[in-house]
């Protein structure tokens, strides 16, 4: 009689066990159809928490054991892993911790991912468990295992762990916003705009950061580098001298910062099709202050977009201007690695030198070489830029501002690797010296004395060959690769004095085309 007993137990422990595993192998195979990417917005990020919240407490009451808590997960995490292969991004693709970029993309793609999801199920997995136990024996005294002293030890480590998740929900719950502008009281300035928008751009929803003194102020459309780069808090700090005369549009390009979650499908992010999604964002633009042109600024890959859309659309810009400006992506590689093959010779750098020689001159197939090549030199940052610099406008610290949400502030960094690695490959054969020989707009180059040579003599190169009505390069002494971020309060002085004044009918920085005066 015992033994049918047992037979029946251990039948029924089973069929518990394998409930438990159903449960969380479906979990991570829907949720990897659904987000093969993780949750890239708010919304994804607490549905996802709930999933596993419920998941989690499901398998440690069907299991009644504290085991589920560590295996659950696990499932879930292997049949979500093995779910999404052949997704694209280093964020979702092989671990890679030989490098700062592979350990960002690690910790914005995954880590967050087990903050989110992982952790939760394990410690709703222990509730449900002890519930189950405690309704087993039908005593209030719930888990007897141990000594009195472990047992409190163990609710007390589970208290703090559920209020952890309660914090958890509540930073993701937090909804962005942009403070408005002050006036002399610090009361919302009368007459200026301050607002977060969504629009359709390209069949996908895409955020702007609408900012300016005065909504009837000519339009300036921002254009970030990277690609993969978001520009939202850069411009929260360094922009603010811009909204003095301009209506300043800050946009995500999709796939990046408060657009991360437009990434996919990764085969219809091209370079083409991102310039579509500037010329429709600057006609939204256009629409939305009743202007006939806006003003088009880029900054390093954004320079790459600015041209190619000023290129096909001029009558839509009043100017154009390339801060950092890129001409030749392939040709710039070749030389600033040549340059950083010279600095670790020069300075003695064995360990920087044997990195370099290990991945060897680009092009590259691994994406996350580049940075390596191109972004590891010192000697590129060996200089004191502006007294109003502000060290919040650079990454990652200008992801905490309010404007992004805590889901953006962390995907922010995983889509830079994400998007970078689609578009950098695309632009290997863009060259403006052969490809764009001609602008029909006034064209502003602001050019850093500290820019690498690499970027550099092919920028000047380019502007001298360059035909357009008019063109003016411009050097700011106390900056490097970004003027705008280096000198802000100089940058922004010469779009009102010089770029506003020589481009917009009348010179005035008050008076926009379709705005009373």
């Amino acid at each position: 009689m015992n033994r049918i007993h047992d037979n029946q137990f251990a039948t029924s422990r089973i069929r518990r066990v394998a409930a438990a595993g159903l449960a969380s192998a479906g979990a991570g195979l829907v949720l990897a159809r659904v987000m093969p990417h993780g949750p890239m917005t708010s919304g994804q990020a607490m549905a996802a928490l709930g999933v596993a919240l419920v998941v989690g407490g499901f398998a440690g009451w069907a299991a009644r054991t504290r085991w589920a808590a560590p295996t659950t997960p696990l499932v879930f995490a292997a049949v979500f892993e093995i779910t999404r292969v052949g997704t694209t991004g280093p964020s979702v693709g092989a671990i890679r911790l030989d490098s700062i970029f592979g350990v960002v993309a690690f910790i914005a793609g995954r880590g967050f991912d087990a903050l989110v999801i992982l952790a939760p199920m394990g410690i709703a997995g222990l509730w449900g468990a002890a519930l189950a136990r405690r309704r087993t024996r039908g005593d209030s005294g719930g888990d007897r295992t141990g000594s009195r002293a472990g047992r409190a030890v163990r609710r007390a480590a589970l208290a703090l762990a559920s209020a952890v998740v309660v914090v958890l929900v509540v930073g993701l719950a937090r909804p962005p916003s942009t403070e408005p502008i002050a006036g002399p009281g610090g009361e919302p300035l009368a007459g200026s705009i301050a607002e977060l928008v969504s629009v359709p751009i390209g069949g996908h929803d895409q955020a702007i950061m609408l900012r300016g003194n005065d909504s009837r102020a000519p339009v300036l459309l921002f254009l970030e580098g990277g690609p993969g780069g978001t520009a939202v808090g850069l411009m929260r700090y360094a922009g603010q001298g811009l909204e003095e005369n301009f209506v300043v549009a800050t946009w995500d390009q999709r796939g990046t910062g408060k657009s991360a979650a437009a990434l996919e499908p990764v085969a219809t992010l091209t370079v083409d099709q991102a310039v579509r999604d500037t010329i429709e964002v600057s006609q939204y633009l256009r629409a939305r202050f009743d202007q006939s042109k806006i003003y088009l600024v880029g900054s390093s890959w954004g320079t790459t977009l600015g041209v190619l859309a000023a290129a096909q659309r001029p009558d839509l810009f009043h100017a154009y201007v390339g801060t950092g400006q890129m001409v030749d992506q392939q040709e710039t590689d070749k030389l600033m690695y040549a340059e950083s093959v010279a600095y670790a010779q020069r300075v003695g750098d064995t360990a920087f030198a044997a990195q370099l020689a290990t991945i060897g001159p680009p092009p590259y197939t691994d994406m996350l070489a580049y940075p390596v090549a191109i972004a590891s030199n010192p000697d590129w940052d060996d200089y004191s830029p502006g007294p109003d610099q502000n060290n919040r406008a650079e990454y990652p610290t200008s992801l905490f501002v309010a404007e992004y949400t805590l889901t953006e502030q962390v995907r922010g960094m995983a889509a830079m690797v994400d998007t970078f690695a689609v578009l950098y490959p695309q632009l290997q054969e863009v060259n403006f010296r052969h490809d764009v020989p001609q602008l029909d707009l006034p064209v502003f180059v602001v050019e850093g004395a500290h820019e690498a040579p690499g970027r550099a003599d092919l920028a000047r190169e380019w502007f001298a060959a360059l035909s357009a009505p008019s063109k003016q390069l411009v050097t700011f002494d106390n900056s490097g690769h970004n003027p705008h971020l280096d000198e802000p309060g100089r940058f922004a002085d010469f779009m009102a004095d010089v770029v506003l004044a020589q481009t917009h009918p009348g010179g005035s920085p008050t008076t926009a085309q379709g705005a009373p005066s």
